[in-house]
């Protein structure tokens, strides 16, 4: 038992650059309190005592601001930062080191009793502030949901989730999709990173909306290519008429205009 409330207080120091002292960690953190009265309540809860745990689970939302269903499952190592808001259903199941920043919700969209409503989340997922992650499904380790992102679907172990309704940002070679070479050690392995995602990393429709773009430029420098060989021809062969007067043979398409507008 008490290594395991030093390891709480452990995760919070790795994992916060704000937190100075163990002793401000225990006094000063609803998060870590939060965790530590589930325990009781999700003890009595799975011992047929369930007015019991909810009321102990009421009581720790009053004192806390944080709300994590009796009957919820909550791993080793979990941080709950800042707190405030951040809602947990019944059968959710976070799993060991995760983070989860103020104003999460860990929901479910079925209202059948007895059915696995609520999220699973792996191991070290980091769940941003304000995100909402509703259903039964899976959330797989090491992933990252976005600030404010609302996920509706399985996120795949070391994707990032991001937007509404969240588009899925797939890992490379087996690291998160939010690693970058600002958020790796000394010794080459990937740091904590807040808030789940780098500010080097381009959202999916971006990458779309670029892609058009890009393609819709080429196609119009192409068009004009052709227009000015055939004005070429006509000129050629004394045929003024060939070419239309509306025939566009200046590319008009400002792709790199468009492309700021979405950078921004």
């Amino acid at each position: 038992m008490l290594s395991r409330l030093r390891s709480d207080i452990q995760c919070i120091l790795d994992r916060d650059p704000a937190a100075r002292s163990r002793w401000e960690v225990v006094t000063c953190y609803p998060g870590l309190h939060a965790i530590w009265l589930h325990r009781p309540a999700h003890w009595c809860w799975g011992r047929g005592l369930r007015w019991l745990g909810r009321f102990i689970s009421h009581v720790s939302r009053w004192l806390t601001g944080i709300e994590i269903h009796p009957g919820a499952t909550i791993g080793r190592g979990v941080f709950i930062d800042h707190g405030m808001g951040v809602v947990i259903g019944e059968t959710a199941v976070v799993g060991d080191g995760c983070t989860i920043y103020h104003g999460v919700t860990l929901g479910g969209t079925s209202l059948y009793k007895g059915a696995k409503r609520h999220p699973t989340l792996g191991r070290d997922v980091v769940v941003a502030a304000g995100a909402k992650v509703l259903g039964g499904f899976e959330v797989g380790d090491g992933a990252k949901i976005g600030s404010n992102a609302v996920v509706i679907k399985p996120v795949p172990a070391g994707a990032t989730a991001v937007g509404i309704p969240a588009r899925i940002i797939p890992s490379k070679e087996g690291q998160s999709a939010d690693v970058t070479e600002s958020h790796k050690g000394e010794d080459g392995a990937p740091k904590f990173s807040a808030y789940g995602v780098a500010p080097q990393q381009e959202d999916p429709l971006t990458q779309a909306m670029r892609g058009l773009i890009d393609s819709a430029g080429a196609q119009e420098h192409q068009i004009a290519l052709l227009w000015r060989a055939i004005e070429k021809l006509s000129a050629g062969q004394h045929a003024g008429d060939c070419v239309p007067r509306e025939a566009a043979t200046r590319e008009q398409f400002e792709a790199a205009k468009l492309n700021d507008i979405i950078g921004k």
